[in-house]
C-alpha cells in the first residue's frame, strides 16, 4: 500500500530541491518494490522468491570515493586520513544540486526509516532513491517504525542516492565519477555513481561512528552481537568476511545483530533492523539461518542461477566474490526483538589471517586486548572492496577504521574502560589458514571454529591449561571440546617449524611497524602487549 496520505511528501522533496519528478513512491511495501523492480526489468525472481539484482560497476564499497566535509563541525574533531577524506563545502554544494537537479522527469522512492535499537538513541532517517529496489535494501536494513508514527516524525538525517548521477572530478571535486559524501552540518549523505547498496548502509554506520561516541559516550562498534538463553551477551568485533554474521547466527542463542552496535552504561544494542550477509558458497547445511532467510522480500545482490533455472548458485563468483543478501532481522527464527543485550560477558576478535600464524582460538588479556583492537589485523576477504581480488593482508584499527571519523585512540579508550568495568572476558580467533599460509595451508573449518566458540561462551576453557604463544604472547588453551587437540597450537599443523617461526616473525614485524603511529596515545600496559618481532 502506497502511503500517500500520510505526509506531504511532493512538498518535502521541493525543499530539497527535488522538483517536476515523474512519480514519487513513498514507503512501499516489501511486495510492490519487487513487482515494480521486476516491471522495470531490474532484477529477477529467483525460485525462492527473493529478488535478485546487479548491481552495476560497483559491486563493493569504493573507500577512495567517500568524503566528510570540512567544515567547522569537523575540522578539529575527524581524523583526516586516508578513509576520512575531506570535501570542501563549496564543492558538496555543487554536487548538491547536480544531484537534485537528476531526478528531474524520473521516478523517485522516498522512505522513512530509522537507525539505533534503543529509544534514547534513535535516529530518524529519510533514504531517497531512484530505483525501487534500494529503496527494498533501505526497508530491509533499518528499522521499520510503525504506519501511524510516520506523519510526526521527521527525518533527523537524509540520503539520497542516485546511481545514474555522474560526478564530473574537474568541477565537482570527486576524484572520479562515483562518490558518497558525508554533511554533518547539513546532516545528508549524497551517493551517486554506484549503485551498491552497501554505501548507504555504511554511511549511517559513520555518522553513528560520530555522533553516539563525540556526543552521547555511547562506544559505536564493527560488530556482531548475540545473547544466551541465560541472558549473556556475546560481541564479534571483524571486518567483512571474518564469521560476525556467519557465526554470530547461533541457533542456541538470540541475535541481536550482525554488524554494527552501540555500548551503553546498560547493555548493547543493534543499530540496524536487519542484515547484510555474504552469499558466496552459502549452504543450508553450513549456515541454515541465513540460507532460509533468502525468500520473499529478501534482497540478493550479483548471484547468478544455475542455467535455465531460476535457483541461486551460491557458488558463482562471475560477478564478484562479494555477493550479498539484506533481509529483516526477524528472518532470523532466534532473532531478540527488541535488538538490545545486556553488558558483555564475552568478546571475540575475528581475524582472517591469510599467514597462517596466529592460533584459531587465544585468550588476551586487557593489555593485549587493546593492542590487538587498535591494530585490527585482518585479511581483506575477495571483493568486499573494489579492486581486491584475492586475500590481502592488513591493519584496520578497531576493526573498522574505514567507518571511524573520529581517532582510533577515542574507540579504543572507551572499549578499555569497559572491559575492565565490567571484566570482559576477550579471545582472538582466527577464522583464515591452519598449516601454512594461503595457498599452501587450508581454511580453518568453520564447525571447528563453531566448537571454540561455544566452549568459550559455555565457560568451558575456563579450567584448562593454557601456554603462551612465543611470538605474540596470546594465551592459547592446550585443550577444547570438539577440536583436535594438534590443531590449537598452529606451529603444530606447519610440515615446517622453522618456516613458521620465520612468518610468525614476519607478521610480528608488521605488527609492530603498523602500531608505531599509534605508540604515542598507549599507556605501558598495552605497548607490553605488542609480540617479540
Amino acid at each position: 500500500m502506497q502511503i500517500s496520505s500520510v505526509r506531504d511528501t511532493l512538498r518535502e522533496l521541493r525543499e530539497l530541491g527535488i522538483e517536476n519528478t515523474a512519480d514519487v513512491h513513498y514507503q512501499l511495501t516489501p511486495e510492490e518494490l519487487t513487482a515494480q523492480t521486476l516491471a522495470r526489468k531490474q532484477g529477477s525472481l529467483s525460485e525462492t522468491g527473493a529478488l535478485v539484482v546487479n548491481t552495476g560497476e560497483f559491486t563493493g564499497r569504493s573507500p577512495k570515493d567517500k568524503f566528510i566535509v570540512k567544515d567547522s563541525i569537523t575540522a578539529t574533531t575527524v581524523n583526516w586520513n586516508d578513509f576520512n577524506l575531506p570535501f570542501s563545502a563549496e564543492n558538496f554544494d555543487r554536487l548538491y544540486q547536480k544531484v537534485t537537479r537528476y531526478f528531474a522527469g524520473k521516478s523517485v522512492w522516498v522512505r522513512d526509516c530509522q537507525a539505533c535499537a534503543d529509544p534514547e538513541y534513535r535516529l530518524n532517517i529519510r533514504v531517497i532513491t531512484e530505483t525501487p529496489w534500494a529503496s527494498l535494501f533501505a526497508y530491509n536494513m533499518f528499522l521499520r517504525p510503525h504506519e501511524e508514527d510516520l506523519e510526526q516524525m521527521d527525518p533527523d538525517w537524509t540520503v539520497i542516492q542516485a546511481p545514474g548521477c555522474m560526478a564530473d572530478p574537474a568541477t565537482d571535486g570527486t576524484r572520479q565519477h562515483n562518490f558518497a559524501v558525508v554533511n554533518f552540518t547539513k546532516k545528508m549523505i549524497l551517493i551517486g555513481g554506484s549503485a551498491y547498496t552497501g554505501e548507504i548502509k555504511k554511511g549511517i554506520f559513520t555518522i553513528l561512528n560520530y555522533v553516539l561516541p563525540h556526543e552521547k559516550n555511547v562506544l559505536s562498534m564493527h560488530c556482531s552481537a548475540n545473547q544466551g538463553r541465560n541472558g549473556d551477551t556475546a560481541v564479534f568485533f571483524g571486518l567483512s568476511g571474518t564469521g560476525k554474521t556467519t557465526l554470530s547466527a547461533d541457533p542456541e542463542r538470540k541475535l541481536i545483530g550482525d554488524d554494527e552496535h552501540g555500548w551503553t552504561n546498560s547493555g548493547v544494542f543493534n543499530f540496524e533492523g536487519g542484515c547484510y550477509a555474504k552469499t558466496i558458497d552459502l549452504s543450508e547445511e553450513k549456515e541454515p539461518q541465513i540460507f532460509h532467510a533468502i525468500r520473499e522480500g529478501a534482497l540478493v545482490e550479483n548471484i547468478g542461477f544455475f542455467p535455465g533455472t531460476h535457483k541461486i548458485n551460491y557458488a558463482d563468483k562471475t560477478i564478484t566474490e562479494n555477493t550479498r543478501v539484506s533481509y529483516p532481522l526477524h528472518y532470523i527464527d532466534n532473532a531478540l526483538e527488541p535488538s538490545i543485550g545486556s553488558l558483555p560477558k564475552n568478546i571475540f576478535f575475528l581475524t582472517c589471517d591469510a599467514y597462517g600464524v596466529l592460533p584459531p582460538i587465544s585468550r588476551l588479556s586487557p593489555g593485549q586486548a587493546m593492542y590487538q583492537f587498535i591494530s585490527g589485523y585482518t585479511a581483506k576477504v575477495a571483493g568486499t572492496e573494489a579492486g581486491v581480488t584475492e586475500p590481502k593482508s592488513t591493519f584496520s584499527a578497531c576493526f573498522g577504521a574505514p567507518f571511524l571519523p573520529l581517532h582510533p585512540a577515542r574507540y579504543a579508550q572507551m572499549l578499555g574502560e569497559r572491559l575492565r568495568k565490567h571484566e570482559v572476558n576477550v579471545w582472538l580467533i582466527n577464522t583464515g589458514w591452519t598449516g601454512g599460509a594461503y595457498g599452501t595451508g587450508s581454511r580453518i573449518k568453520l564447525n571447528l571454529t563453531r566448537a571454540m566458540i561455544s566452549a568459550a561462551l559455555k565457560g568451558e576453557l575456563e579450567k584448562v591449561a593454557y601456554k603462551n604463544h612465543e611470538v605474540f604472547g596470546v594465551s592459547i588453551p592446550e585443550s577444547c571440546p570438539g577440536v583436535p587437540a594438534e590443531i590449537l597450537d598452529p606451529r603444530n599443523t606447519w610440515a615446517d617449524g622453522a618456516a613458521y617461526d620465520k612468518q610468525a616473525k614476519d607478521l610480528a614485524g608488521q605488527f609492530v611497524k603498523n602500531f608505531e603511529k599509534y605508540a604515542a596515545q598507549a599507556d605501558k600496559e598495552i605497548l607490553a602487549a605488542a609480540p617479540k618481532a
